[in-house]
């Protein structure tokens, strides 16, 4: 069983007993959050589709941690004109366990 359901914009593939990342969002540790924008729903037997979405269906999981992911270095640079730009940048994130799909 597997659902696709979108998290702040983003759409995902989650089967119960997954842990996903997704953007930083503002629940605490331990935390359990529910997500009612499922798009699609699939069991063995049958596939239901959502037009867009599907009423009744829910996704809940558990906030694991909170947490920073690799520095990317974004480099800008212009030849002979003495323009050079440097800039870092970590995408913040939550870590997600799904608990049922209901």
């Amino acid at each position: 069983m597997f659902a696709v359901v979108e998290i702040q914009g983003k759409q995902y593939k989650l089967s119960p007993k997954d842990t996903i990342r997704v953007e930083k969002l503002p629940n605490k540790v331990g935390d359990k959050v529910s997500f009612d924008t499922v798009l699609l729903i699939s069991d063995d037997k049958k596939t239901t589709i959502g037009t867009p979405i599907l009423d009744g269906h829910s996704v809940k999981t558990k906030v694991l941690e909170h947490g920073r992911g690799e520095k990317v270095i974004v480099f800008k640079k212009k030849r002979r004109k003495g323009y050079q730009v440097k800039r870092g940048h970590r995408q913040e994130y939550t870590t997600l366990q799904v608990d049922k799909i209901s």
